[in-house]
C-alpha cells in the first residue's frame, strides 16, 4: 500500500515539476493567459465529465459553500498559473520552480500567526533554511542584490505566485465536506472563468498568442497532466498514508522541475542552484522530521 502510495505522490511531483518547463516551452506558441484558459477548458470538460454525478450528490452542500470554492479557484487555480506562465518570460524555469520551495515556509508562518499552531525550535531552523534558499534562488546567487531590490522581474512574479498558493492551501483549512471531484471542479470552473477577462485583457494590448501546434501539446500537457492527474494521484496518496506525510511529496517538485530544466530545456544548472536546493529540501526535512506532534 505505501510503495503503491509513494508511486502515485512521486508521479503527481513530477506532472507539477513538468509545469515551468512546459510553460517555458510554451513561449511565442501561446501566451501565458491563453495557455491558462485553455488548460482550464480542457480541464473542467473532462473533470465535469466524469464526476457529474457527484456532482448531483453534493451539490446541496457545495451550493453553500460556492463563494469559498470559487475563491480557491481563482486563487490557486488561476492566480498561481498566470504568474508562473508569465514569471518564465523572464526568468529561467529553474528558479521558477525552486522558488516554489517556499510555499511550505509561508504555510508555516501562517498558521503560526493566524492559528497559533505550535512550534519548534528545529522547525524554525528548517524553515529558515528553506527560505534562505528560495532568496539564493531569487537573487540569482547574490543575497546582497535583495537589500538593493535588484530581483528579476520574472522572480518578483513568481514570489507573488507561490505567496497566492499559499492562501489558497491557508483556505483548504475551511473547504466544505464534499467529494474530491467536486472540489476540484468547482473551482476549476472558477478558473476558466477568472481567466476570461484575463484573456480579454491580453488581447486588448495585441499580446495575445492563439495555440499553434506546439501551443496546443502544452495546453494538453498542463489540462491533462498538470490539473487531472497530478490531483487524482495526490489524492490517492493522500489516502494511502495521510495528508501529512503526502504532502512531503510536493518537496520533490522544484527537484524535478530543476531536473527536466536542464535535460529538456538545457538551462545552465548553476552551483548556486544545487545549494538552494539541499537548503530548501534540507530544511523542510528538518522542520518535518523534528516537528511537534501536536501540530
Amino acid at each position: 500500500m505505501h510503495i503503491r502510495a509513494y508511486f502515485f505522490l512521486t508521479i503527481a511531483a513530477l506532472c507539477w515539476g513538468g509545469n515551468a518547463v512546459v510553460g517555458k516551452l510554451a513561449i511565442g506558441h501561446v501566451s501565458p493567459m491563453m495557455l491558462t484558459l485553455w488548460r482550464w477548458a480542457f480541464a473542467c470538460a473532462i473533470i465535469f465529465a466524469i464526476s457529474i454525478p457527484q456532482l448531483k450528490k453534493d451539490w446541496p452542500v457545495a451550493r453553500q459553500h460556492l463563494p469559498l470554492l470559487f475563491t480557491l479557484g481563482a486563487i490557486g487555480y488561476t492566480l498561481f498559473n498566470v504568474l508562473l506562465y508569465s514569471a518564465v518570460h523572464y526568468t529561467t524555469a529553474i528558479n521558477a520552480t525552486i522558488e516554489q520551495a517556499a510555499i511550505p515556509f509561508l504555510i508555516f508562518l501562517a498558521n503560526l500567526i493566524l492559528f497559533r499552531i505550535r512550534i519548534s525550535i528545529a522547525q524554525v531552523l528548517g524553515f529558515s533554511l528553506t527560505l534562505v534558499g528560495v532568496a539564493l534562488t531569487a537573487s540569482h546567487g547574490d543575497l546582497k542584490s535583495l537589500l538593493a531590490l535588484e530581483m528579476n522581474f520574472g522572480d518578483v512574479l513568481m514570489l507573488g505566485a507561490i505567496v497566492g498558493y499559499a492562501a489558497y492551501t491557508i483556505l483548504l483549512r475551511w473547504r466544505p465536506p464534499i467529494d474530491w471531484r467536486t472540489l476540484m471542479a468547482i473551482p476549476a470552473l472558477a478558473a476558466l472563468i477568472c481567466t476570461i477577462p484575463l484573456v480579454g485583457w491580453e488581447i486588448s494590448r495585441g499580446t495575445a498568442i492563439w495555440p499553434d501546434a506546439p501551443g496546443w501539446l502544452a495546453v494538453l500537457y498542463t489540462a491533462l497532466f498538470a490539473s487531472l492527474v497530478a490531483q487524482i494521484f495526490y489524492v490517492q496518496g493522500i489516502v494511502h498514508i495521510g495528508a501529512n506525510r503526502a504532502g512531503l511529496f510536493i518537496n520533490l517538485v522544484p527537484v524535478f522541475g530543476t531536473l527536466l530544466s536542464v535535460i529538456i530545456l538545457g538551462e545552465e544548472l548553476a552551483a548556486f542552484h544545487v545549494i538552494a536546493l539541499v537548503l530548501a529540501l534540507g530544511g523542510i526535512a528538518i522542520a518535518e522530521r523534528w516537528k511537534p506532534k501536536q501540530t
